[in-house]
């Protein structure tokens, strides 16, 4: 795992190894070693390596794409996985991202969807703030509109 996700991470950012183990101040020989599973670096230099292609030290080593292999989500974006709707429209939500989302049991998510791009979940909480937010910037346009009016 580690060592394909090394190579493919590499591929993906555009850098052969030289570039890469010239960043990590390794040699081409050794970066090739750890591409070919002949050897594996320790902790810091699997820190650096996943500093340097713009991923967690866990994707590094533990993503694993899928049955499709699907490529590494851009930092901050996920892929968790595929889930199978049930009889009533029920889904689990994986657990990885129920803990990185920090949603547990008795929540309440507001789905909305757009037939272009999909369907999205929000916490509750965080849909409410988007409102209140919204309606904050919508009271200050009105009050530049007022304002801007009665300067005329």
């Amino acid at each position: 795992m580690f060592k394909d996700n090394l190579m493919m991470l590499r591929k993906m950012r555009g850098m052969t190894q030289e570039e890469l183990a010239e960043k990590m101040d390794v040699s081409r020989q050794t970066l090739s070693k750890y591409e070919t599973g002949e050897s594996l670096p320790d902790v810091e230099k699997s820190r650096l390596i996943a500093e340097v292609l713009d991923v967690t030290l866990d994707e590094l080593v533990n993503y694993e794409g899928g049955e499709t292999r699907l490529p590494f989500p851009p930092k901050g974006k996920h892929a968790f996985g595929m889930v199978k709707v049930g009889e009533k429209g029920q889904i689990v939500i994986p657990a990885k991202a129920r803990k990185i989302f920090d949603i547990k049991p008795g929540d309440v998510l507001m789905v909305l969807g757009d037939e272009e791009r999909g369907i999205a979940l929000l916490k509750e909480q965080d849909f409410m703030a988007m409102v209140q937010a919204m309606r904050h910037m919508e009271t200050q346009n009105c009050a530049i509109r007022c304002a801007e009016d009665c300067n005329m």
